[in-house]
């Protein structure tokens, strides 16, 4: 059963006829040129230029005396993560995640991997994987589930918690959703899988270990070091001492922030500078933060709670957060820290803290409307200090900036990371990824969860630091590497399908590129509808055509433009209709389209979509 979207906006998804005209000038625009990278001749890697239609050209062979790897999501974009290892007998899923959408996918709610190469295979599939809760590895769970035969779904306990809250927010989808003890193997078909702790920005994060009797695949997840200094910890020197430990094939890890060179913040520095601010506030302080960061959250609670001060949450993902490490046992804030928003009031403002979303700019997020005024309970006075605790993500930079604006206009102090140590990545920057590619020692390597140009130099580090280059693929969605007899590596040449699966309104599956095209064509040059009343026995107009035009010009001054298109409409419906008998309407449109297209062109440089509507009479 397909799952319902918890929210009930529909989109269109029907497109009208084009003319010639108006489809040869949006098909030569339906793509944009994918940029050119160098590679390696030693380096294998498969380009993303080959489309979903090629790789159906080629015919995939099945393994053989090996261990199979598809990335059907993840190494080209940050998100829709999924990962599928395979062997003669078994396939296992590594995480199901989802990708936000950009202005490249107009009304697109959300973008998911491509799922048919499994779904031809659901006999051989034992189990989904979950490295943790961010919805870029959890959250297309439920639209693809039943795509894949429903298979158990095992990971930790937070983890499963999340799954299943989320779950609940669809009609009619359940889970069997299983809690891994990462202390006992799992035996699933003839593998052995095994997950181990790493550190992130939410608990429970796990990297996974699947062993076969070639060696052991092992995926870091999204990850990054708890070191001092740049020396990990014992504890992280430990965990990674055992996985070494293991007859180790590949290693897939974490890429996101392999751009940037040494070791990353640790998070206690970004918890010490925290409990400084909170300590010595004097007014009221609002921290704004991303709801994933449950840690952040928990210790910010723990210290505020310390010191006797009240916390107020604020955005509907954060305390639907702290429900879910409440319900894990992970947050035990005494009672009266957490107090209802209407009761800030009766406390003096330097004894409160307030947790609050949308610190990304989203327009609708807490913080954004009481940076401009619009919350029913903030307002903003110049003795409040505001924290950004959060990192911009790339995209929403002039959004940040429209927030941060705002409130300076109206809060006394602005603390935000290129100030202050208040935030902290999740991911380790090369020189954590490097000390984990040494700790594991795995005889092949593959980059993931990241952009092209994060993979790449995630690769670029990894054989700088000795590691073969012949043992190291960079690889695209759907491409399909096989490590045969856990020898040889090879990538063949066929390709499991990758283009994008879309959630569009009740709708998950391809999105037509012309649906997607149209869209976009309204968005920058809207549409021009002509109406008009033929007589089917003459063929002539009975009354000048009437037009609407949404998002191109403004009808009230473009008089003379009307005018003269309203000329040219009659006359290419009688030429279309002299002497024919019936006159065929379709026909006709085509004719209008194409001459009111080029028209419309020649006068304002624009393209909208031109929509004629014909009333026979």
């Amino acid at each position: 059963m397909t799952p319902r979207k918890p929210t009930t906006n529909s989109s269109p998804n029907e497109s009208t006829k084009k003319s010639k005209f108006s489809r040869s000038r949006r098909s030569s625009n339906s793509k944009r040129p994918r940029q050119q990278t160098t590679t390696s001749k030693k380096m294998q890697h498969r380009t993303s230029t080959q489309s979903h239609r090629d790789s159906e050209k080629e015919t995939i062979p099945e393994i053989k005396d090996g261990v199979r790897i598809i990335p059907l999501g993840g190494v080209e974009e940050v998100g829709r993560n999924m990962t599928v290892i395979e062997t003669d007998e078994d396939i296992v899923i590594v995480d199901a995640g989802f990708q936000f959408v950009t202005e490249e996918s107009p009304g697109v709610d959300y973008i998911l991997p491509n799922t048919r190469y499994l779904e031809e295979r659901k006999h051989k599939i034992r189990a989904l994987l979950i490295t943790h809760g961010h919805l870029d590895h959890i959250g297309g769970i439920p639209f693809i589930i039943d795509r894949i035969g429903n298979p158990p779904i095992y990971t930790g306990e937070l983890t499963s918690i999340m799954i299943k809250k989320r779950a609940a927010e669809f009609v009619g989808v359940e889970h069997d959703v299983r809690v891994l003890n990462p202390d006992v193997p799992l035996t699933l078909g003839k593998l052995k899988i095994r997950m181990f702790p790493v550190t992130h920005s939410i608990p429970d994060s796990t990297g996974v270990i699947i062993e076969t009797k070639y060696g052991n695949v092992v995926l870091s997840g999204d990850l990054k070091l708890a070191h001092n200094d740049g020396v990990p910890t014992a504890e992280e020197q430990k965990n990674f001492g055992n996985v070494g430990k293991g007859n180790n094939l590949i290693l897939i890890a974490d890429s996101t922030n392999a751009e940037r060179s040494g070791f990353s913040i640790p998070e206690q520095r970004v918890f010490d500078t925290l409990e400084d601010i909170i300590k010595n506030t004097k007014g009221r302080l609002m921290i704004g933060t991303f709801a994933s960061q449950f840690e952040r959250m928990m210790r910010i609670i723990e210290i505020s709670e310390s010191l006797g001060k009240k916390i107020v949450t604020e955005g509907r993902s954060i305390k639907t957060n702290l429900e879910i490490a409440e319900m894990a046992g992970r947050l035990k804030a005494k009672k009266g820290t957490l107090i209802p928003i209407q009761e800030m009031e009766n406390y003096p403002p330097d004894k409160i803290v307030i947790l609050v979303t949308g610190a990304q700019g989203e327009k609708f997020a807490a913080l954004m409307r009481i940076a401009t005024g619009q919350h029913k309970f903030i307002k903003m006075t110049k003795r409040d200090t505001i924290v950004l605790s959060s990192s911009v993500i790339p995209g929403n930079e002039v959004s940040v900036q429209k927030l941060k604006d705002n409130l300076y206009r109206h809060a006394g102090k602005i603390v935000h990371y290129r100030t202050s140590d208040v935030h902290s990545t999740g991911h380790g920057n090369s020189g954590e990824l490097v000390w984990i590619n040494q700790q594991v020692g795995a005889k092949f390597f593959m980059p993931a969860y990241g952009y092209y140009s994060m993979t790449r130099s995630h690769a670029d580090a990894v054989i700088e630091s000795g590691f073969p280059e012949k043992n190291v693929v960079v690889a695209d969605n759907g491409t399909i590497i096989d490590i045969i007899k856990g020898e040889e590596m090879i990538v063949q040449k066929a390709t499991a399908p990758a283009g994008p699966m879309m959630v569009d309104g009740f709708s998950i599956g391809d999105i037509q590129d012309v649906v997607i095209r149209d869209r976009k064509s309204l968005a920058q040059d809207g549409m021009f509808v002509v109406i008009a009343t033929i007589n089917l026995k003459t063929g002539k107009l009975r009354k000048s055509p009437d037009i609407i035009s949404r998002g191109f010009v403004y009808l009230r001054e473009s008089q003379d433009l009307l005018q003269q298109t309203r000329l040219l409409i009659k006359k290419s419906v009688e030429e279309s209709t002299e002497g024919m008998h019936p006159i065929n309407f379709d026909l006709v449109k085509d004719n209008i389209t194409d001459t009111v297209s080029a028209y419309l062109f020649q006068k304002t440089n624009k393209h909208p979509i031109v929509i004629p509507v014909l009333l026979g009479v």
